[in-house]
This record gives C-alpha cells, sequence and structure tokens, in this order.
C-alpha cells in the first residue's frame, strides 16, 4: 500500500442548488414553511473535500440573489478556495426536497435559466487548472445546455494535465434520462474516474447489472468505475478487476449528500496515497479497496446528520484511521 502523504489539491465545477425542505412544526393546512439549505451535487462535493482537509478550490457561477450569498458562505466557511468562480445575474437554482420514512430524498426542481447551466468558454478558459491534481465534474451543470458543452469541450483540454473525475448524478425528473445515455461515452473518454449510484445505473443502463455496467463504461474508456449500492456497499472496478466494500452500520436520519460524500472520500483518499494528477497507472487493488472503505465510511457519517453536513477530519486522522472522522454540527 502506498504510504499516505500530503493531498493534492482538487478543484469541482458544477452547481450549487436551494435545497428546501418542508418544515412540519411551522406547517399547517393553509400553510407550507419550507427551511432552506445550500446544496448541490458538486458544490456538497467541495465542502466535504475541503473539511476532509484535501485543498479544494470550487468553480461556479453565482447568483446576487440570497441563495448565491448562502452558497459562498458555506463554501468559505468549510475552507474552500472560491477564485475563479463568477458572480452571475441569474436566479440561483431551487430544488424542493421531499424525504420518505427511511430518509430518501425525491427532489422538484426550479431551475431554468439558472445561473449554473450559463457557463461561457471565456469564463471557463479563465478558470485555469494549474494547481490541481483532479478536476471532478458532473450533475446538472454538465448536462444542462449551454453550458454543459462548453464544460465538455474544458475537460478535453484539462485532461491533458488532471485526473478527470465525473458523477453524473442523473436526475431523470429535470433531465430526460435519454440525454445522459446520449452524452455517457463521451463523458466516459474524458474520465479517469466515473463514480454513480444505483439509481444513476438504473436509468443509464436499464436491467444490466452492475458488472455489466462496469464493462460498458471500460470499453468507453473509463479506466475506474464506482458504483454506490446504498446499504450494500459500494463497487469499485479498475480496468475490470472488481473490489468490494461494505457500508458502515449508522442511523439513518436522511440520505442527503451521500453520494457526494463518498465521492468526496474517495478523491481524498487517492490524493493522500499519491494516485491523482495522471491517469491512475500506479493504483492497485489494494489502494483502491483503502480508498472507497474511507469512502463508505465518509458517507455513512453524513447520512447519520440531517442534511448535507459531512463530517471534518482531524490533521492527523490519515494516519490513524477514519474513526477520527468528526461530525460538526
Amino acid at each position: 500500500m502506498a504510504r499516505p502523504q500530503a493531498p493534492a489539491s482538487v478543484t469541482v465545477l458544477g452547481e450549487c442548488v436551494a435545497d428546501a425542505f418542508t418544515d412540519p412544526a411551522r406547517s399547517s393546512s393553509d400553510e407550507l414553511a419550507l427551511r432552506a439549505l445550500p446544496g448541490g451535487g458538486p458544490a456538497n462535493t467541495a465542502v466535504a473535500l475541503a473539511r476532509l482537509g484535501t485543498p479544494t478550490r470550487f468553480l461556479g457561477r453565482f447568483s446576487t440573489d440570497v441563495f448565491g450569498t448562502l452558497f459562498r458562505a458555506r463554501l468559505s466557511d468549510a475552507g474552500v478556495d472560491l477564485t475563479g468562480s463568477v458572480t452571475a445575474p441569474e436566479p440561483s437554482a431551487l430544488a424542493v426536497a421531499d424525504l420518505d420514512e427511511t430518509g430518501q430524498a425525491t427532489y422538484t426542481f426550479y431551475a431554468d435559466s439558472a445561473a449554473d447551466w450559463q457557463w461561457t468558454g471565456e469564463e471557463l478558459a479563465t478558470t485555469g487548472w494549474e494547481s490541481a491534481a483532479c478536476l471532478h465534474t458532473g450533475s446538472l451543470a454538465l448536462i444542462r445546455q449551454p453550458g454543459g458543452i462548453r464544460i465538455e469541450d474544458h475537460l478535453a483540454k484539462a485532461r491533458e494535465h488532471v485526473t478527470v473525475s465525473i458523477d453524473p448524478n442523473v436526475r431523470p425528473l429535470l433531465v430526460p434520462p435519454a440525454a445522459y445515455r446520449e452524452r455517457l461515452p463521451h463523458w466516459c473518454a474524458l474520465a479517469d474516474i466515473l463514480r454513480l449510484s444505483e439509481d444513476d445505473l438504473a436509468s443509464l443502463l436499464p436491467g444490466a447489472d452492475p458488472e455489466e455496467a462496469c464493462d460498458t463504461w471500460h470499453a468507453a474508456g473509463a479506466r475506474l468505475v464506482v458504483i454506490t449500492l446504498g446499504g450494500r456497499g459500494a463497487l469499485a472496478s479498475l480496468d475490470g478487476h472488481r473490489v468490494t466494500v461494505p457500508t458502515p452500520a449508522v442511523d439513518v436520519v436522511d440520505t442527503v449528500g451521500a453520494g457526494d460524500s463518498f465521492t468526496a472520500g474517495l478523491l481524498h483518499r487517492l490524493a493522500a496515497l499519491g494516485h491523482l494528477g495522471g491517469r491512475l497507472d500506479r493504483l492497485n487493488l489494494e489502494d483502491l479497496t483503502d480508498a472507497c472503505t474511507f469512502a463508505a465510511r465518509v458517507a455513512a457519517l453524513t447520512c447519520s446528520v440531517s442534511g448535507a453536513n459531512p463530517p471534518w477530519l482531524d490533521e492527523a486522522a490519515l494516519e490513524v484511521g477514519v474513526e477520527q472522522l468528526l461530525p460538526h454540527a
């Protein structure tokens, strides 16, 4: 196993979304109270990475509305570098979350013409990637137009210098799954790491089992495919060689942000083990198992608290194990 080292930096490119949850205690038959929390898959991943101690930069388009101010504050408070982000005149995206009895969330989105989808080629050209070992993106910013195709072009240039990580984070109520299926082969050709959920798999390759899906996406170009399976753990496939890790037992409050925290834990640990910055050429199954086990515990701790509130990590925790992960209120 590679010896842990100081984490390399990761740049995350994507959206922020205001997650609005119903507040039953303040609601009545003629009034629905909502509690809005800062979210969005890429933003959640950036916050989780920074809290774990990875130097993290977030590239986003922040509206001048009240939600944009909230997004900036959350990312900055976690220690995320916002250099390269854009102040935008368009509104922020809003998602109203409905939690079932198990804590699983479904969303209704209010996102047409939001700031996050309006990246221009000129804006992306000035963001740079000189300091990063990895560029992570995905979710709605990668599929919504007109910005999505411009982000793809940016990835094609960046992968000459950095490891590329993509999380499709399929939102079928907002974007038809067919749109993701059309773009996914191209994303695999750009990505070194493809991380997605079991629900994403069902939308992208209906009827396929995880192993078949891994082979399909390897053939399209992705070296490392990781599929999270909820309570059944995660499957990771490196050039067709598979490992599985369990999900730690926790009392689940909700699953909001769990996948984003898994991605952050995976990238953090791969960076600490020296595997980010290229095409994963030195990654082996032992280190991959280590990284996925770490990621599963980060995700489990996120599930043990309300909302996308990933854990923090003491500076020495990489040496002594993930039991040192400390959730903060």
